[in-house]
């Protein structure tokens, strides 16, 4: 449990060090809102709105879950920094448990998303989304388990390639299609047959669908969102649940199985 909890907070602490990192985790959001939202609305000129909300507003929730999959994909390229470097070396042939390590870098990865994440919920309030204290938690809870998922899929690809220059290109490969299949642009509704596929096994379309029904609760029609979410945000929880162990699993054993 101590070595869980040294790595976590060593993580946590390099994040917050970093000040150039902290000041693009505010502006990030906003740069995504700007381009999505302001952006693509302008060129929906006379249909700027979905389900009775602005277009910004419907694309809001698709933005928290970008930048929180895009900060714990790239936090969990620590572990080939600290490969390339040496430092995993020392850590996995020290008494430490190799599983209390890994679970320490989902904890940080995951802890740092998060804090990303909730440094986008003052936007709601800007984009006129009244948010209650039972909302704000839903939200949270829903960011934290994505938080979860998206670093524990960082783990794994971490785990397998090797290299930072590897690593980045295979995120920046899968970062657009599983934020365009997410249902961030558009609604999920009546969608052709092979796309709903791929959407359905994409964890950020459960978790977009998620927080759009909870951020959007109190300002679109109860009909709306209805009809094009794919469960109810508390069965969508629950399928981000079941990709946390499906990517975990796997990241775990593998990790386990490094020579640093």
């Amino acid at each position: 449990m101590s070595a869980l909890y040294t790595i976590w907070l060593r993580d946590l602490t390099r994040f917050l060090r970093n000040r150039s990192r902290i000041v693009t985790s505010l502006a990030q959001p906003l740069l995504y809102l700007a381009i999505f939202g302001s952006g693509l609305s302008s060129l929906l000129s006379g249909t700027a709105s979905i389900g009775g909300v602005s277009f910004t507003a419907f694309v809001y929730p698709g933005v928290i879950g970008l930048t929180i999959m895009f900060t714990a994909l790239f936090t969990a390229i620590s572990v080939v920094y600290d490969r390339e470097f040496g430092f995993l070396k020392e850590v996995l042939v020290s008494p430490a448990p190799r599983l209390a390590v890994a679970l320490g870098k989902v904890a940080s990865g995951s802890t740092i998303a998060l804090l990303q994440g909730v440094l986008t919920l003052p936007l709601a309030w800007l984009l006129g989304l009244p948010l209650t204290l039972g909302q704000v938690a839903q939200l949270i809870a829903i960011m934290a388990v994505l938080a979860a998922v998206c670093t524990a899929l960082g783990l794994l690809l971490s785990t397998r390639l090797h290299g930072i220059e590897g690593y980045n290109v295979v995120i920046n490969f899968l970062m657009m299609p599983l934020f365009l299949l997410s249902g961030a642009l558009f609604p999920l509704a009546g969608l052709p047959a092979w796309m709903n596929v791929l959407v359905r096994a994409n964890p950020m379309a459960y978790a977009t669908d998620a927080l759009r029904q909870v951020a959007l609760a109190a300002t679109a029609p109860a009909e709306f969102l209805a009809a094009s979410r794919l469960h109810p945000w508390s069965v969508d929880g629950l399928v981000l649940l079941g990709f946390f162990v499906l990517f975990l699993v796997p990241a775990v054993r593998a990790f386990s199985k490094q020579e640093g």
